[in-house]
């Protein structure tokens, strides 16, 4: 969660009231932000610098005042400031009552030129009217700003803010991009003019700051700049302002603030826009009017930024009492939601919520729940415990675990390997096709849109290929070498919301001096007696042997078939209850070579889900049927 840091008597002075230290924890834990640290500048810079001979002048003019360092949750960008932590605090204790954005039209506008698509699109812009700063309100104003950089704005990839003194600059603004070598100005702290790629390099070398920010347009081919009428370069967005439209310390003289902000997402713009200027209208000659600007974008179209009104949602009243427990009124419920700034009107059980621009993180209804709990106070509600509920493991996952135990027992390595491979893996060597649907360039399974590696192209439909590779990788290992894997496969299907299903699987191989075949066939059987499943064939001889296993409604049963995978007459499907789940053999030598396998192999494969059933062979849910 973002920190930051406030001057206590500050805060104190704009919130009316003083505090212990313990009593403001209180009010904090209250709203829902947290005092981490009480300190003072002196006391930080004797941590930070602790480790440097010649600190003690610096500590000496270091002040003593004390600090509130104050954690604030992620999604409340309205309170990165002082201003914003006073206001929300202030309304919660009914103090004040949320303050009415008011826009004044337009008296500036900007224009976005085409050439900033290269770069960073979007722009917005707005300007605040009288504003007095003293060195206590811009460094405020600053670290706000730098808050919301490394908050909101993703470190200025997302989103870029530029300040200016009006007063130094003239309008129509433009937004533009050229190529580096065709901007010039003198940048902030700077006293001498700077081409923009040899200013990249400046602070590549000598500014611990600016730098990490340079890698965000310094290979671009054009640079976005803002511009006035008389092509003085305001800024040069992400990176610096420029010298000449810079804000004036003078808490006798009012300002007018140009604020414009650059981005590669408007609605990330907007709401840092709205932010800013939420925060520090207030400080306005009219305060919390706001003076609005003319965006053209670089189609030609007109529109004014930025937005102050209030959005509106419909929470159900019904909602926020089922959730919290509680039975609150409408009238208790809009008092409660009035303490975190926002407006309600009832109209029975719904609640029509005016959302203020403060509140960009109010994104949907159990986020008004959340803020009408917090003005309840958590302490407040009641302690009950959830309906009883038992948790079990899955009965497909129960089924695999003990099968892993019978197969381990007869013998036998687990492996775990990728659920992707690559498609040469997953058709080609086992010279099956290649996959593709008739008439179309589509492979029969599911692949990977932007794969990393061509080790990764698609999702396996068959464990086979992974089992095979792991044989050729261990070529060194003593023989017999025999693996076998439980795990997933991923195969196509309309019926699937999603388009696909897992299937789980078990695959077994042997590789040895011989064949083996009969190894895998004795597997099979040890499996399917594991699993409660008869041999048809005995079932039919003496049906009255065993009822029980007879309930299962048939056996399972073996019949010769002809795959490219497998040796010609070394081949066999499993069927059980009419339905083919699975097949054994011995691996063609073709597929062999594709592994780079010396050695014979036979393998068996099973589809393991239609085997998912109780005592009495009910089937049991299974996680791709569910």
């Amino acid at each position: 969660m973002p920190v930051v840091s406030v001057n206590r008597d500050r805060l104190f002075e704009a919130l009316g009231q003083s505090y212990t230290d313990d009593e403001f924890q209180v009010l904090c834990f209250e709203y829902g932000i947290e005092l981490d640290d009480v300190t003072s500048e002196r006391e930080m810079m004797r941590k930070e610098q602790a480790h440097k001979a010649d600190a003690s002048e610096e500590l000496a003019a270091a002040s003593e005042e004390v600090i509130y360092k104050i954690d604030i949750p992620a999604n409340r960008y309205d309170m990165l400031c002082l201003e914003g932590i006073a206001q929300a605090l202030n309304v919660f204790r009914r103090r004040a009552a949320p303050p009415a954005y008011t826009l004044a039209p337009a008296r500036e506008r900007l224009t976005i030129k085409p050439a900033t698509a290269l770069v960073r699109p979007f722009a917005v812009a707005a300007v605040l009217r009288g504003v007095v700063f003293d060195a206590a309100r811009y460094a405020s104003f600053i670290d706000l700003q730098d808050k919301l950089h490394q908050n909101l704005c993703r470190q200025r990839t997302l989103v870029s803010i530029g300040t200016h003194n009006l007063g130094s600059v003239r309008g129509p603004f433009t937004y533009e991009a050229h190529p580096p070598g065709a901007i010039r100005f003198v940048p902030l702290k700077q006293t001498r003019e700077f081409a923009a790629d040899e200013l990249m390099a400046h602070y590549l070398a000598n500014d611990q700051k600016l730098k990490k920010f340079v890698p965000i347009i310094k290979d671009s081919i054009v640079y976005p700049a803002v511009y006035d009428a008389d092509r003085t370069l305001l800024s040069l967005p992400p990176i610096i302002n420029g010298e000449h439209s810079k804000i004036l310390l003078d808490p006798d003289t009012p300002q007018d603030v140009f604020i414009e902000v650059t981005a590669t997402d408007l609605t990330k713009a907007q709401i840092v826009l709205k932010t800013v200027v939420a925060m520090f209208s207030g400080y306005c000659s009219t305060p919390y009017e706001i003076e609005a600007v003319e965006v053209v974008d670089a189609f030609g179209n007109v529109s004014t930024t930025p937005d102050v009104s209030p959005r509106e949602m419909e929470v159900s009243l019904a909602y926020i009492n089922r959730t919290l427990g509680l039975a609150l009124r409408a009238e208790e419920a809009a008092s409660l939601l009035e303490r975190m700034q926002l407006g309600v009107r009832a109209r029975g059980d719904a609640l029509t919520v005016r959302v203020p621009i403060t509140r960009s993180d109010i994104l949907h209804p159990v986020d008004v729940v959340e803020d009408a709990a917090i003005a309840y106070g958590y302490n407040n509600l009641a302690v009950t415990l959830p309906p009883a509920t038992t948790g079990r493991e899955l009965p497909l996952n129960a089924l695999c675990e003990l099968l892993r135990g019978e197969v381990a027992a007869a013998g036998w390595t687990e492996v775990l390997t990728w659920c992707l491979c690559s498609r040469a893996e997953n058709f080609d060597a086992l010279r099956r096709p290649d996959g593709r649907r008739p008439g179309s360039d589509l492979v029969d399974a599911v692949m990977i849109g932007n794969p990393a590696t061509a080790e990764f192209e698609v999702a396996r439909t068959s464990l086979l290929p992974s089992a095979l590779k792991t044989v050729g990788a261990n070529k060194d290992a003593p023989l017999p070498l025999r693996l076998f894997e439980v795990s997933d496969v991923v195969l196509l299907s309309d019926e699937a919301a999603c388009g696909a299903v897992n299937r789980r699987r078990l695959v077994a191989v042997n590789c040895d001096r011989s064949s083996g075949f009969e190894i895998v066939h004795g597997l099979l059987q040890r499996v399917m007696e594991a699993l409660g499943v008869p041999i048809a064939a005995e079932l039919d001889a003496d049906p009255a042997r065993d009822a029980r296993r007879a309930a299962y409604g048939g056996g399972y049963a073996w019949r010769p078939e002809d795959d490219p995978t497998f040796f010609p007459g070394r081949h066999a499907a499993v069927y059980a209850k009419g339905q083919r789940v699975g097949q054994f053999g011995v691996v063609h030598p073709e597929v062999l070579a594709a592994f780079d396998i010396a050695y014979p192999v036979s393998a068996l494969e099973l589809d393991l889900e239609p085997f998912c059933f109780d005592q009495v062979f009910r089937p049991l849910p299974c996680k791709s049927l569910a």
